[in-house]
């Protein structure tokens, strides 16, 4: 099948090592060229081959490896093809696999070794999807070469801006990537359109690889490790994901632990339950149309945004939209049509109950199944609770309903708080005898009345047992506190359903700021502090911003948007002392709104990672004399360095990029 004679490219120190494969006339790697209609010319890629391709007919697993900032698809522009590609080649040599090494070129995105960007993934770009290609190129491989073509036998690997393509690919496309990995990688990127582009960050989108293998490889000494970690954490507290995690101790950002990451890979291929469609799966697109699991969604609107499949299950899903992810208001101009896999009975009449999470209201419409068992129907994007009851859809358990607009509940300590506990019926009749049992594991969280029983709940209808489920949290100081509670439900005699609430305890102790701004349309020149380069330090300099709108007297004012600035003593960084910073603003008054999502580069950071804050709305309505209390949360950041430090039998090679939230309380009062 191989048709080309690309001569074997390696440096002279790679020649040792392939001696033994020179003198057998094995060839462990070629580089290729085909024609991409996605970017209408010619993509290359470099192809790994076992030694027994030719000699045998066996079919092979595929691993594509997706490179990092500024390299190509040779893997040779950060170590001269020393480490990389002799690693690869050695697994390759010993196991029966394949490996795919993609390019992320974009010729008018590589202007030097430090401004290689690759894969298109920055604010402005969109202008080359590469999850698009990247399906281009698997149906290249599977035509052209003897693959195992199921998703199982299919994985994602990938170093830095490479690991977060691993991880955003593994997520944007599950029924296709069994398993996924990820070295070091960059913590958040844009995707979407152009003109259409959203922050997409794998530790917000977790539930997308409930039916994936996903394995992190952090090296300690990695400058961006404090991400890395908060990656970890959200992967570790998801126990729909199947997870693992290795630390190596290595004092730079690189690919370490590669033959053994690949063979976390090879267990997958085994894995023979890969192979199946999941029962129930979550999912997140930021694209106006896409297809997962068998299931078609087209959108109509020109907001940017999120659309959300929850829950999905034959005959239940919930449908919800986010301007941005984890905590953005919905997209409701949104219009979401969604076209069901073959599930059920051609021809056959089903009713569909739409829960409307807005104004809590259900309405029943007929919905016939086509020819080939296909449903279809629309909803707008302001969150909906969809369920089907018809042939084969069987008994739905009970849902229970989101507990805030936002990503997570933000509760105070210490006091007696009734758990918003609303439990909904998608059946199309009447669901009996409910029984709620809520739970903690965490020594924070008491719980003081923790049953309810519901003697029945109509079709489509909703029961508030809130007020009979009581608790109480322990806080922690400086920042949010994290718990969990576990939901049980019973129902229908003797079946269970289980979920939970994650929650964000607010600190006892919570100081007011040195100093507040309230931009309202002013011009303000603030001292801010601006980070020194690899190895440490900073100084304050000036910034001058225009920010809000309205009568720019600095008092928000019914009907006015406005950023909110704080003054800190002293931030994280030694050398950050009396400098300003804006604020995401957290708050539970209907009064307020978040009308944007700020999103800023962190300096002189190279990670992609923005600092993100609030632009908020006061409602028009608002009373004179209302009293708002609010959350101010700013993020301060460091490049600290520590040359006494060794990782490995190295120094530090670069200073670690950390950033630290502060949380401040503030009452806004309404004149």
């Amino acid at each position: 099948m191989r048709t080309d004679s690309s001569a074997l490219r390696l440096p002279a120190a790679g020649l040792l090592f392939l001696l033994p494969y020179v003198a057998l006339a094995y060839r462990p790697f070629y580089d290729r060229t085909h024609h991409s209609r996605v970017f209408n010319g010619p993509r290359h890629y470099r192809i790994f081959l076992p030694p027994d391709y030719d000699s045998s007919s066996r079919r092979y697993p595929v691993i594509y490896y997706f490179h990092g900032h500024s390299d190509r698809y040779t893997l040779e522009r950060y170590d001269g093809g020393k480490d990389t590609v002799p690693k690869i080649i050695r697994f390759v040599a010993a196991h029966p696999v394949i490996v795919v090494s993609v390019d992320g070129y974009v010729a008018e995105h590589y202007t030097g070794f430090y401004g290689g960007d690759p894969w298109d993934i920055r604010k402005d770009g969109g202008d080359y999807d590469f999850g698009a290609y990247f399906l281009e190129l698997v149906d290249h491989i599977d035509s052209t070469y003897r693959t195992l073509t199921d998703r199982r036998h299919r994985a994602t690997s990938g170093l830095s801006m490479g690991g977060f393509m691993s991880l955003y690919l593994s997520a944007r496309y599950p029924d296709r990537i069994g398993s996924a990995s990820a070295f070091n990688p960059g913590p958040e990127f844009y995707t979407g359109e152009p003109g259409r582009r959203v922050l997409w960050r794998p530790k917000d989108h977790v539930l997308s690889h409930g039916h994936s293998m996903v394995r992190l490889v952090r090296a300690s000494g990695d400058y961006i490790s404090q991400f890395h970690e908060e990656t970890r954490m959200a992967y570790a507290r998801t126990p729909e994901v199947e997870f693992e995690y290795r630390q190596d101790e290595y004092h730079r950002h690189w690919a370490t632990s590669i033959g053994e990451t690949f063979q976390f890979h090879m267990r997958a291929f085994g894995r023979s339950d890969l192979d199946n469609v999941p029962e129930v799966f979550y999912y997140a697109n930021a694209y106006r149309s896409f297809t997962v699991w068998g299931y078609r969604v087209s959108t109509e609107g020109d907001e940017r945004g999120f659309t959300y499949l929850s829950g999905v299950r034959q005959g239940y899903m919930r449908i919800t939209t986010r301007r941005w992810a984890p905590d953005g208001p919905p997209v409701e101009g949104r219009r979401i049509t969604i076209t069901t896999p073959p599930l059920y009975k051609p021809g056959a009449d089903y009713v569909l109950l739409d829960h409307r999470l807005a104004t809590g209201r259900t309405k029943r419409s007929a919905v016939t199944a086509d020819a080939e068992g296909r449903l279809q129907f629309t909803v707008d994007g302001a969150g909906h609770e969809v369920s089907f009851a018809g042939p084969g859809t069987g008994a739905q358990p009970p849902v229970l309903l989101p507990v805030t607009g936002k990503d997570l509940l933000r509760l105070p300590p210490g006091r007696q708080l009734s758990l918003p506990v609303r439990v909904y019926n998608p059946r199309n009749e009447p669901m009996k005898g409910v029984r709620v049992a809520v739970s903690s594991e965490y020594p924070t969280v008491e719980v003081l009345s923790g049953k309810a029983e519901v003697a029945e709940i109509p079709p489509g209808g909703v029961a508030d047992v809130s007020e009979k489920i009581k608790v109480r949290f322990t806080a922690g100081a400086g920042y949010f506190e994290r718990a969990r509670l576990e939901l049980d439900f019973g129902y229908d005699g003797w079946h269970h359903a289980r979920d939970r609430i994650d929650v964000l305890i607010i600190p006892d102790v919570l100081p007011e700021p040195a100093a507040v701004e309230i931009l309202d349309g002013r011009t303000v020149t603030f001292r801010v502090f601006r980070q020194g380069g690899n190895q440490g330090g900073g100084r304050s300099i000036e910034r001058t911003v225009t920010e809000g709108s309205g009568n720019g007297n600095g008092i928000l004012e019914p009907g006015e948007e406005a950023t909110i600035w704080v003054k800190m003593i002293q931030g994280m960084d030694p050398f950050d002392k009396n400098n300003w910073y804006r604020c995401k603003v957290y708050t539970d008054s209907k009064w307020i709104t978040e009308a944007a999502d700020i999103q800023e580069t962190r300096q002189r950071e190279w990670t992609g990672a923005q600092n993100r804050t609030s632009l908020i709305r006061l409602s028009p309505e608002t009373p004179r004399g209302t009293r708002i209390p609010l959350l101010l949360d700013n993020e301060s950041w460091s490049f600290r360095y520590t040359p006494d430090v060794r990782y490995g039998t190295e120094r530090l090679y670069q200073a670690f990029q950390l950033h630290r939230h502060h949380l401040h309380r503030y009452v806004l009062e309404i004149q």
